[in-house]
């Protein structure tokens, strides 16, 4: 049971999935194959309904319940440390049913409270983010609600740029993120940078990356005065984290 440490959830943002487990090894510190950490992934897309549909009331079906079962293969499997690479997931509504379904023996990493903790601890100046994400991120106050235990303040795009730039750059299946992964359209890019730069403009200190298909259109580390947080390597660091704590219960 100790050969698969690190579970992750694919197939919420199919390649989401694939650029965290990208993520975890590029920022282990290993030299050769046997050092890097052990991962599984199990992507059954089309088992997971969309999140933000359900968000919306669009759909009866929470995702949670698709979600719960995949973690339940994953730890059959042997993996302990969990991961769900999808910031929408994590609303209330939805995390509430999987974290029901997770063992004590299992750590479920909970994405948005590890941005919370990283931003409040490697920089203390900030207390004031902006966060691009998918309309369900957004209506469901995902970051603002975990942010303000940190006293940081969350400031979201205007109602007009997240319907015609942000939601579109990640859902339109005639450039969308979730439709053109690899590579990205320009136009995903283009109205993404934009709207980051709305959000610097508007006094955020840094933008979050809150969905885990932007780090695919968004690879720079500033927009304007403002630092840009991937919360997809955030994730990463949370989970090589976990893992190596699990580790050492296991050895000792």
């Amino acid at each position: 049971m100790q050969n698969k440490m690190i579970g992750i959830v694919g197939g919420v943002g199919s390649y989401a999935g694939i650029d965290l487990i990208k993520k975890v090894y590029d920022l282990t510190e290993a030299k050769s194959d046997q050092e890097h950490l052990p991962v599984s992934m199990l992507s059954v897309p089309h088992k997971i309904i969309d999140r933000t549909k359900y968000l919306l009331g669009e759909t009866d079906i929470n995702p949670g319940i698709a979600i719960s079962e995949i973690i339940a293969s994953l730890i059959a499997s042997g993996s302990r440390v969990i991961a769900i690479p999808c910031n929408t997931a994590h609303a209330r509504p939805i995390l509430s049913f999987i974290e029901k379904s997770i063992p004590e023996s299992c750590v479920l990493i909970n994405l948005i409270e590890e941005v919370g903790l990283h931003i409040s601890t490697k920089y203390l100046e900030i207390t004031k983010v902006g966060v691009l994400g998918t309309t369900g991120t957004i209506l469901a106050k995902v970051y603002p609600v975990v942010l303000a235990k940190y006293n940081i303040e969350v400031i979201q795009p205007s109602e007009d740029i997240q319907d015609l730039f942000v939601h579109p750059s990640i859902y339109d299946t005639s450039y969308g993120i979730k439709a053109f992964s690899n590579p990205v359209n320009e136009k995903a890019k283009e109205n993404l940078s934009m709207a980051a730069t709305y959000l610097s403009r508007k006094g955020a200190q840094a933008v979050i990356l809150g969905c885990t298909e932007i780090p695919l259109a968004i690879q720079y580390e500033k927009i304007e005065d403002s630092l840009i947080i991937d919360a997809t390597t955030v994730l990463a660091s949370a989970l090589i984290r976990e893992s190596k704590k699990m580790r050492e219960i296991l050895i000792h």
